[in-house]
């Protein structure tokens, strides 16, 4: 078991690093009607030698099977079986350590399909001439499969599109989202073609200034969930139990720090761990975490969460993991030595998960909103293991503290219902995220501002003892507590200047309140700070070149924290801001979820053939990024003449001195040019 667990871990961190370019299994689909109502729908797939794609059936744990899925059943169709596969091989898995079924060199799958009558119905609608909306007929089936060498493995998901009649767009095309070139019709040629800039000077785009701000920051902030889960009721009491178990089942004092330096360094790892999943998906796609995280029902669910997450601190429930997860775990950790103290450590992180969950919930979706891939949630999750496992590794070397430690009581109720309260407003959080990739205009600035004053307030009344037994003040009050009160209420006050004050942006809080433009009172400008700006490429360039001014190109998006801090933060300096007005600023939200609609909509194909539809305003924006600056985090900036040529190396997340001095550099430069 230890050994399949390593070898995993290995795999995982080698696939990580090394799966993007590999591509060893070609697809090829096939429609076939079998009657006016009934499709035959068939993959093949080509395995490249020395590598095997699993079955759909592969075992009974799912360790490496392949997947359909139906993405759209709910247009009028089902299928009649289950999907059928070519015999596979039954073999043990050097990689997996088990017994698995898998293919080599060819496989395919198949399914039939019913046409219901609402499908049926649209399908006449379209050939009697009637308008019918494209993405109605046709069936689209995602397939989730993994393939592996002795070495190394691969995860990928494909689209595959079967059109159930023969469209305008398809008479033009041999389209197929398969990973095969294909030739698109000529709206789809010309719109991939204007995506692509014709920059000079690309020479910088090899020199990008990227802070490393955002790693140490997000660190310190999983440092502090750590402590905070530390105090908590689940935690805490552990320690000295803990502690004095290596002490008396050691045979020294030295096995005894040996022992509890293992275990709080496997704290750590398991945490670590955590992240691991998240790195797969960014290499697959790097903008898979943005979209992710600007996901509109993604974000919906995380609000959810976030409020069960805050009931549960308040004491309504517990959540926990299943009592079997627990059991397996304890019994693993009696097997002794190395692998004991591991299983130890993860039980640790099962138990403790009522109090630990809602603090790694916030660190993840910390992380996706961040805008900057898996690699934060990694220093995040670093930050809270070090956290967690220091103190246990701290006192089995020095039992003598643990006298240090104070007694449970009633102040680990409050740290909890305190926690409580912050989980409700970064369930706020999600909530407006939603609400401004959506359009939906609901939770406005001010809204925003108004419900965190009221958390803060509620949260300083509780602190004060106003809520204790019905009565208005409780006598009984500690210093910490009183101090955590003062420091609530002064939030409150900081909050309601900014509610009331144009002048006050908040900008210890920027990020997390909406941007000051997207307010109830209607502005004249929907840029931040005021400052002219345009939110399609072509139409600032044509103003660029008309006025002769640089171009400032700004890839933000409505849900991430770091422009807005950038906006509200260093954008406002006065020296910061004169010389922006010296740009064309091009805002280009990469998260917008308004539909592409006619001529606006179509198909790019990537160079190595494959196919995106663009039908939102964001997708066309994020594909703009990723194709000519091959980046996919935001904020991310690039100061332009309106000839494309790169005036300095385009510049992400950073302070206000070096985005100033970068600033002042293009300047200079678009002089001389």
């Amino acid at each position: 078991m230890i050994k399949r667990f390593f070898a995993l871990f290995a795999l995982a961190i080698v696939a990580s690093l090394n799966a993007q370019d590999l591509e060893p299994v070609e697809w090829d689909i096939e429609k076939l009607q079998l009657s006016d109502t009934k499709y035959l729908l068939k993959f093949n797939a080509k395995i490249e030698s020395g590598w095997h794609l699993y079955s759909l059936y592969s075992d009974e744990n799912d360790l490496a099977s392949t997947e359909f899925i139906f993405l759209n059943e709910d247009i009028g169709y089902q299928l009649l079986y289950p999907i059928i596969e070519s015999i596979p091989i039954i073999d043990f898995d050097p990689i997996f350590q088990a017994e698995l079924s898998f293919f080599e060199e060819e496989a395919f799958f198949e399914v039939e399909i019913e046409l219901l009558e609402p499908l049926l119905q649209k399908i006449t609608e379209f050939e009697n001439g009637n308008n019918v909306d494209s993405s109605d007929l046709e069936i689209k089936v995602e397939v989730l499969y993994q393939a592996c060498d002795d070495m190394v493995c691969i995860f990928r998901d494909n689209v595959f599109t079967f059109p159930l009649v023969e469209l305008a767009y398809e008479d033009q095309s041999d389209k197929e989202v398969d990973g095969d070139m294909i030739e698109l019709d000529d709206n789809s040629q010309l719109k991939t073609s204007q995506l692509y800039l014709e920059l000079k000077n690309k020479d910088f785009l090899s020199l990008q200034h990227q802070s490393q701000q955002g790693y140490l920051t997000i660190f310190l902030l999983g440092l502090i969930g750590g402590l905070l889960a530390l105090l908590t009721p689940c935690v805490l009491p552990m320690v000295p139990l803990t502690v004095s178990y290596f002490i008396k089942q050691s045979s020294s004092r030295k096995s005894a720090i040996v022992n509890g330096t293992l275990y709080g360094s496997f704290i750590l790892l398991v945490y670590l761990l955590l992240s691991l999943p998240f790195h797969l998906l960014d290499t697959l796609n790097p903008e898979i975490l943005n979209t992710l995280a600007t996901n509109v029902t993604l974000n919906l669910v995380f609000f959810g969460v976030f409020i069960l997450f805050a009931l549960s601190f308040f004491g309504l429930f517990d959540i926990r993991f299943p009592s079997n997860w627990v059991q397996r775990t304890e019994k693993l950790s009696s097997i002794g030595s190395i692998a004991g103290i591991f299983f130890m450590a993860l039980t640790l992180a099962i138990v403790s998960f009522s109090c630990t969950g809602p603090l790694l919930g916030s660190l993840l979706a910390g992380s996706f909103t961040s805008n900057s891939g898996a690699i934060q949630l990694t220093f995040g999750m670093l930050g809270f293991g070090v956290a967690l496992g220091l103190p246990f590794a701290l006192f089995a070397m020095f039992p003598g503290t643990l006298n240090w430690i104070p007694k449970s009581g009633k102040w680990l109720q409050i740290v909890k219902v305190t926690l409580g309260f912050v989980e409700l407003a970064l369930a706020l959080k999600f909530l407006s995220n939603a609400d401004l990739v959506a359009g939906w205009g609901l939770i406005k600035r001010e809204v925003f501002i108004s419900i965190w004053l009221l958390i803060s307030l509620s949260l300083c009344l509780y602190l004060f003892g106003f809520f204790e037994s019905l009565k208005i003040w409780s006598r009984k009050i500690s210093w910490g507590r009183f101090g955590l009160g003062i420091l609530s209420l002064i939030l409150s006050m900081y909050l309601f200047l900014g509610l009331i004050s144009d002048q006050n942006r908040l900008k210890l809080l920027s990020g997390f309140p909406p941007p000051d433009f997207y307010t109830i009172v209607d502005s004249d400008s929907s840029c931040p700070l005021d400052l002219p700006c345009y939110k399609d490429f072509e139409e600032g360039l044509a103003v660029a070149r008309s006025s002769d001014k640089p171009i400032l190109l700004d890839f933000t998006g409505w849900a991430c924290i770091n422009c807005r801090k950038m906006e509200e933060n260093v954008w406002s300096h006065p020296s910061v801001y004169e010389l922006l007005n010296r740009f064309i600023i091009i805002s280009l939200y990469v998260d917008d979820r308004k539909r592409l609609e006619g001529e606006d909509r179509f198909y790019f194909r990537y160079p190595d053939g494959r196919i995106r539809d663009i039908n939102t305003i964001g997708k066309k924006w994020s594909t703009f990024q990723s194709v000519n600056f091959k980046v996919a985090s935001q904020p991310f900036y690039v100061q332009m003449t309106p000839d494309q040529e790169l005036l300095n190396s385009p510049i992400q997340y950073s302070s206000r001195v070096a985005f100033e001095s970068w600033l002042q550099e293009g300047l200079k430069k678009e002089s001389i040019y």
